[in-house]
């Protein structure tokens, strides 16, 4: 899908404080009541902040005038975060976003991507299942935090992605 109304780039250093303000809102509208509350109580604004800015080289930002409407986190096969600010979403970007997020992980080489739904977050749930990505199952997330993981409840998405490189 290529639309007119978003650019999408590379993050730079500079969109971090955006980036880290439209994660820890949109991850808090997802995960609130769904993750163990011991992930919650680590994920203030500060560590988002930081996290945004040690991600800033797997990140592409999706723009809109001079405003992030969202961006996309991808390692290797994995998309690992995709999030739309609160204004834009509704709009169509999440699937700009999701668009490159495959072909990302297509031009790495791999040919299937795979992400993480928390257990409960039927939105994003049916959001991707629209997209074609299927449900593998359920399984245990491992969310980094300061001092180790925290499994958290979550079910394991796939698509294969190598049409997204054709």
């Amino acid at each position: 899908m290529n639309d007119r109304r978003w650019r999408l780039r590379p993050a730079a250093p500079d969109d971090a404080p955006a980036v880290a303000e439209i994660w820890r809102l949109g991850w808090h509208d997802g995960h609130d009541g769904r993750v163990p509350r011991d992930l919650v109580a680590v994920r203030t604004p500060e560590s988002f902040a930081v996290r945004a800015q040690q991600r800033v080289a797997d990140t592409t930002v999706a723009v809109a005038g001079q405003e992030i409407a969202g961006f996309v986190m991808v390692v290797d096969d994995e998309v690992e975060q995709v999030y739309v600010a609160a204004g834009h979403r509704g709009s169509g970007v999440a699937d700009v976003l999701l668009d490159e997020a495959e072909r990302l992980v297509a031009e790495a080489g791999h040919p299937r991507a795979w992400l993480a739904v928390v257990a409960g977050n039927d939105r994003a749930r049916r959001f991707y299942e629209r997209r074609g990505w299927r449900d593998e199952g359920a399984f245990d997330y491992g969310a980094a935090v300061e001092d180790g993981t925290i499994a958290v409840p979550c079910h394991r998405y796939v698509k294969d992605v190598r049409a997204a490189t054709r």
